[in-house]
């Protein structure tokens, strides 16, 4: 029995020559060929792992563009050992390729190879073991330095009345201004010695005052020394009981004191003030015999006004220092009168 001549198809093709051969644009393809070749079943190497499809075989030419280009697929065939079927033409590339398999992707037809994701994701960078720790807030409110003992505590300047102790015998002088208090009709009684060594007030002789004549009470109990409390007497008597006299026609009949004797330095100052040695009295008002009132302040009526004006204009002289309402925030209320030493006996009337 006599064997068809034509090849049979699972059978290999014997390589051919290197020479290059005309294409065959005209060349008919028969039905039944083209049917023969659908009709076989595609086999593939199952035991090569498929890898992802290169960019660079979408763009190769196709196998019937030239004999040339059928001569090498035939050869790179022959040389993996896989049996060419009808239908392994219709491969995709990547299975034809798929026998490199560790073949480097190929660059693209611009020249520049597409970048790959890499293999495991990024992970932040871990923070030293010595980072900075972030700021907390703290447990406990924070307070302020605690300022030092004698932070807070500033020394009086020195004075030297700051030392005078009572003696075991009372001096003569202090003996004759009390008696020039008595013929004034002013009305006293002995205190203990004043002594504060911190702060440096001293009074050694002092006197709590009633009256300040036969008919002025002062009030409330006022403190000063000896001097203090004969200046302030013989102004009430010589000066403000005429005044008042003159002005509203009824006679001094009590001074409302603000302050006498206080243990403190001057408002803003280190230097002690004249209370501290019971050498200042403060004066707010003065009650009249017929009930008058008249207070000492910035803006008085007419009549109050000129009656105050004329008693600190004439404090002047018997007291070195006088201040009152315009002086400064701290006399606004009152008359300062005190009897501080100045140079050459002067006065500080304000």
């Amino acid at each position: 029995m006599e064997q068809p001549l034509t090849p049979r198809v699972d059978q290999p093709l014997k390589p051919r020559g290197r020479h290059s051969l005309k294409p065959r644009r005209n060349q008919q393809v028969a039905p039944n060929q083209i049917q023969q070749k659908t009709e076989e079943p595609v086999t593939s190497p199952a035991a090569i792992p498929v890898p992802e499809p290169r960019p660079a075989d979408a763009a190769r030419p196709d196998s019937s563009s030239s004999d040339s280009s059928s001569s090498n697929k035939e050869m790179d065939e022959q040389k993996t050992d896989v049996p060419k079927t009808a239908g392994a033409s219709d491969l995709p590339n990547g299975e034809k390729s798929g026998q490199k398999k560790h073949a480097l992707p190929e660059p693209t037809a611009g020249g520049q190879g597409e970048p790959q994701p890499p293999a495991m994701a990024p992970t932040p960078t871990p923070k030293p073991a010595n980072a900075e720790l972030e700021a907390e807030p703290p447990a406990v409110a924070p307070q302020p330095p605690q300022k030092p003992a004698d932070a807070g505590d500033e020394k009086m300047l020195p004075d030297p009345r700051s030392a005078d102790l009572p003696d075991e015998k009372m001096p003569q002088e202090e003996i004759a201004c009390r008696e020039r208090l008595k013929t004034l009709g002013v009305e006293f009684e002995e205190h203990k010695a004043e002594s504060n060594p911190e702060i440096g007030c001293s009074i050694p002789y002092p006197l709590v005052l009633k009256t300040l004549g036969k008919s002025i009470a002062i009030a409330p109990g006022t403190e000063l020394n000896c001097p203090m409390a004969e200046a302030a007497a013989r102004f009430a008597a010589d000066v403000i009981q005429p005044a008042a006299k003159a002005e509203f026609g009824a006679d001094l009949k009590s001074i409302g004191q603000a302050s006498a004797f206080v243990c403190r330095p001057r408002h803003g100052t280190r230097k002690l003030s004249e209370h501290a040695f019971g050498d200042a009295l403060d004066i707010a008002s003065f009650t009249l015999s017929d009930g008058k009132k008249i207070e000492v302040g910035p803006a008085p009526p007419e009549k109050e006004g000129k009656f105050l004006d004329a008693v600190r204009k004439a404090a002047c002289g018997p007291f070195k220092t006088v201040l009152g309402p315009g002086a400064d925030a701290d006399h606004s209320l009152h008359f300062h009168l005190d009897l501080e030493p100045r140079r050459h006996g002067g006065t500080f009337c304000q």
